[in-house]
């Protein structure tokens, strides 16, 4: 859990730059599109695009976009179609890693994600070949600075939240994926701002790694999530949060 709670930390800090970029935007407006055709175009019936709106908001995105993004989904606009892949791998030191990609193009995005773990020691797997290291699990990041611990914890179990834990400045509250949106509206309506919010995998176990591995595990990761058709990156790595400070500052 601590590797996760780190890095995701230093994800949230460079998600700024990459708004500015416009490749946050485009992974935004793409898991709208993806889940208003899987669940329909109504946000308060399909739970997946009441998150994606959400997310796509709190990075300002216009309206505009968001509702095109959703019509584009539910069919009433053309656009280009997007699948649903899982890629799973190894990394330096025998980390596992799971890139969740939306693709209209199977073989031109494992050829590229391939190359990009090769070019960092690690290697691409077959199916099912890491993934049950991780569990799905809602994870929503409250910064600790002006809450009042006991009553997160309250609103949150009353709403369904499984567990809460601590990493630095930041609380996290770790649900069950069908109980995420659930507990991410209590917490608001409770005045509690989330820094972050996402449905992710954990890992159930993580891997110690240092030095050189420590730096290629972090940059193979990097690179993934700069991936354009890359949105959302998992790994079980747990690395001491001096060698990550060095990363996030490089």
């Amino acid at each position: 859990m601590s590797g996760h709670s780190k890095w995701s930390s230093i994800k949230h800090k460079k998600a700024a730059r990459d708004a500015r970029r416009g490749k946050l935007f485009t992974k935004l407006i793409k898991e709208v599109t993806v889940a208003a055709r899987h669940g329909g175009s109504d946000p308060d019936a399909n739970p997946r695009l009441r998150a994606a709106i959400q997310a796509a908001r709190t990075q300002s995105m216009p309206q505009e976009n968001i509702e095109r993004a959703i019509k584009r989904g539910a069919g009433e606009l053309e656009g280009q179609r997007l699948e649903e892949v899982v890629y799973e791998g190894f990394g330096p030191g025998g980390v596992a890693i799971i890139a969740e990609a939306l693709t209209d193009n199977r073989n031109r995005t494992v050829a590229e994600l391939r190359f990009i773990f090769n070019r960092y020691g690690g290697s691409l797997g077959e199916s099912g070949s890491v993934a049950w290291m991780f569990k799905k699990r809602g994870v929503i990041s409250v910064d600790r600075a002006g809450v009042d611990e006991d009553r997160l914890f309250e609103v949150a179990l009353e709403a369904g939240a499984d567990d809460l834990s601590s990493e630095g400045d930041t609380l996290e509250v770790l649900t069950a994926p069908e109980k995420f949106a659930a507990v991410r509206d209590a917490l608001g309506a409770a005045g509690i701002a989330a820094a972050h919010a996402e449905i992710t995998r954990l890992p159930e176990t993580t891997v110690r790694v240092g030095g050189g591995a420590a730096e290629r595990v972090l940059r193979l990761v990097e690179e993934l999530e700069d991936h354009d058709e890359v949105q959302n990156v998992a790994a079980n790595f747990d690395i001491d949060e001096q060698e990550l400070a060095r990363f996030s500052a490089a």
